[in-house]
């Protein structure tokens, strides 16, 4: 497993010797985090504007929020050998973060009884549990309270087209981006009254080499989405998602401005591969 974060600054002394026998980038200091460049999961560069507590792993890259205790962000690259079925849920507090800025299992008891909510995944189990730190999958800086009929309905069904893009022979990886939205001051978790369920949950996908020379398309569903309904009717323009975030996001940041600005408007073609109208 490459997991690209050291903690405490009386190791940074030990960094710079790696780095200088590895080759690797270099490093950027994030608050007592430092995290060193690794696998891409972005491609097009991951959102710019979220916290300084970015944690890079193989399998997903994570943007931590310590006030809300969930990430702002969670990119991932799902690809036909990184899919896996019949992964565990062992849940376990995220060991990279400080235990003050993500949660830990305890914090979801009686949520799914008293509010009907799952620990949903930002980045699905199933699409990367082949990769070899799947385990990571489970800690709760990649879980969200999700509503039990968006995580078991539409939602769902948005991570099976994921694969199934993923699977065709005509494309090598999928590229995407998700996170949650609050809007307005929801509902608290039970045992964690200080901790508020996002109210809205958002997806941005990609493939080919970056989203104007290939295709795109983004979601944006509510906690309320009855589980029944399609996903495809939940289909809006990045900009859509991008003016919502809070804090606000740049998604696709190293796409030069003017290509950014004009495809960011558009809802893109990629649903139309995905079953939607």
């Amino acid at each position: 497993m490459r997991l690209h974060i050291i903690f405490k600054q009386s190791y940074l002394l030990l960094a710079v010797f790696l780095w200088g026998c590895t080759a690797t980038p270099p490093t950027t200091q994030n608050h007592g985090l430092t995290s060193v460049r690794g696998p891409d999961n972005c491609e097009v560069g991951c959102p710019t504007g979220g916290s300084t507590q970015t944690v890079i792993r193989d399998v997903y890259t994570l943007n931590n929020n310590s006030s809300t205790k969930f990430a702002n962000w969670v990119a991932y690259k799902i690809t036909k050998t990184s899919q896996a079925s019949n992964r565990a849920r062992n849940w376990k507090a995220d060991p990279d973060l400080p235990a003050s800025d993500t949660l830990p299992p305890a914090a979801y008891q009686n949520a799914n009884k008293l509010l009907a909510v799952d620990r949903g995944h930002q980045a699905p189990l199933a699409s990367l549990g082949g990769n070899t730190d799947w385990q990571a999958l489970n800690y709760l800086s990649n879980i969200t309270p999700q509503k039990a009929a968006l995580n078991q309905g539409a939602w769902s069904r948005l991570e099976d087209q994921e694969r199934a893009l993923a699977n065709r022979s005509d494309v090598s990886a999928v590229y995407s981006v998700t996170g949650p939205l609050f809007e307005k001051t929801g509902a608290a978790l039970p045992a964690r009254p200080d901790v508020i369920i996002p109210d809205a949950y958002w997806k941005i996908i990609f493939i080919g080499t970056r989203p104007d020379k290939g295709k795109y398309a983004a979601f944006l569903l509510k906690q309320s989405t009855p589980k029944n309904a399609s996903f495809c009717d939940y289909q809006v323009t990045v900009n859509t998602i991008e003016q919502q975030t809070n804090p606000k996001l740049t998604i696709w940041s190293a796409l030069p401005q003017n290509i950014a600005e004009m495809i960011k408007k558009q809802k893109g073609t990629l649903a139309q591969e995905m079953g939607c109208p």
